[in-house]
């Protein structure tokens, strides 16, 4: 039988909801890039002068629930963070994020938003 004209297959892994198997393949590759149990990436070229990483919930943790939390910066033009917004992701893994990234110092230049990601895997 063949797959041609089907949607692409998902995979489901106990987490409760369907995932391209693209998605998983990106994520992974994002963890095994980095020592750390969360990497990042911005949408700049604005150098993280400061960084504090945020508290992964033992909790949350313990219960193998991660993702991906997704941050609106606005940086000012000495480099430091204005503000921080929560655009996606764990409420209580975006909490422990914004609070973490409002610590980030940045080189300075032009004022402007950054959009942040961080990855949280239980898994670690």
């Amino acid at each position: 039988m063949s797959n041609l004209g089907h949607a692409p297959r998902r995979l489901t892994r106990n987490i409760g909801f369907a995932l391209p198997v693209g998605v998983l393949f990106i994520s992974s590759l994002c963890v095994g890039m980095f020592s750390t149990a969360r990497c990042a990436a911005q949408e700049s070229d604005r150098k993280v002068i400061t960084r504090v990483e945020p508290e992964y919930p033992d909790a949350l943790k313990k219960l193998y629930i991660g993702g991906v939390v997704r941050v609106e910066v606005d940086v000012t033009p000495s480099g430091f963070v204005k503000d921080v917004k929560l655009l996606g992701g764990n409420p209580i893994l975006g909490q422990s994020t914004m609070k973490a990234v409002k610590m980030w110092r940045y080189a300075p230049g032009a004022e402007e938003k950054l959009t942040v990601k961080l990855e949280f895997d239980a898994h670690k």
